[in-house]
């Protein structure tokens, strides 16, 4: 039987004629870019955020040498993992004993990447806030506790962790900055109707969004709907102007994708 038989119509795929935006880094996108793919969708990458080593790597690498000296490891996000544990690697690997914590399903799959097991992990929403809701957080006297994170994270998390007893310290395992993206394909594909939905996973990654496209683009932005991955980036979205910014589980792949699924279904039944 030929190939194309075997193939669902167009129209029968949910994102079928819908470009979807994908502002993650260009290193995050290709899951993400093949799920919207297989649905029918137009996957359009125009990442607004780049993985940089840190400004002092040194200060990272002084705490690595130390990490005998920890209880609790909490790793932030995927890109922590990756860049911390590639110095671990090289540098005598992750000591016996030491626990770990991660925030989100991807960051605990990039640990067990490197052989290691995930101790704690939020059973729901992936942010600092389940992370602290869990009960063997709950008393952290005398209990040291290292952060890796991205330069210049938030610092809600060690600052509740000392609140119960625990010593902090944080490691800046990468910095974020503003890629130097071509506007040029997407607003052209704004100005011939063919941009749907818009997906931002980071506050900071919004807020690049906006300043990248200048002021023509941000007129297209806020009236092209937006799915966001938590409540403090649909808030800030909000205060940049867009009026109804829709709200993922979280930020993963999965959710984002998930809610991507249900809006377009929604648009679909509006429009039959």
């Amino acid at each position: 039987m030929p190939e194309t038989s075997e193939r669902q119509p167009e129209t029968a795929s949910p994102l079928a004629g819908i470009g979807v935006v994908i502002t993650r880094p260009e290193h995050q996108v290709e899951a993400l870019t093949a799920r919207i793919t297989a649905a029918g969708g137009l996957a359009l990458r125009f990442p607004v955020l780049e993985i940089l080593d840190p400004t002092d790597s040194q200060r990272l690498l002084d705490v690595i040498d130390r990490l005998t000296e920890f209880d609790l490891a909490v790793f932030i996000s995927p890109n922590a993992v990756n860049k911390a544990m590639n110095l671990v690697s090289a540098r005598g690997g992750w000591p016996a004993g030491l626990r770990i914590a991660a925030i989100g399903a991807k960051s605990a799959k990039e640990i067990e990447r490197y052989g290691l097991s995930v101790d704690l992990r939020p059973g729901r929403r992936f942010d600092s806030e389940a992370l602290l809701a869990e009960p063997a957080l709950a008393d952290m006297t005398d209990r040291r506790v290292v952060i890796f994170r991205g330069d210049g994270g938030r610092e809600m998390l060690g600052d509740t962790l000392r609140e119960r007893g625990a010593q902090v310290v944080y490691a800046n395992a990468y910095r974020r900055g503003k890629p130097n993206t071509d506007t040029g394909t997407l607003f052209y594909h704004w100005s011939r109707g063919e941009v749907g939905v818009v997906l931002v996973t980071s506050t900071e990654g919004l807020r690049n969004l906006f300043d990248m496209v200048g002021k023509l683009g941000q007129m297209w932005l806020r009236k092209t709907p937006l799915i966001v991955g938590s409540d403090r980036i649909a808030a800030a979205a909000r205060e940049l102007g867009h009026t109804a910014p829709i709200c993922a589980d979280d930020p993963s792949d999965e959710a984002m994708f998930d809610a991507l699924l249900n809006w377009a279904n929604k648009r679909k039944t509006v429009h039959e």
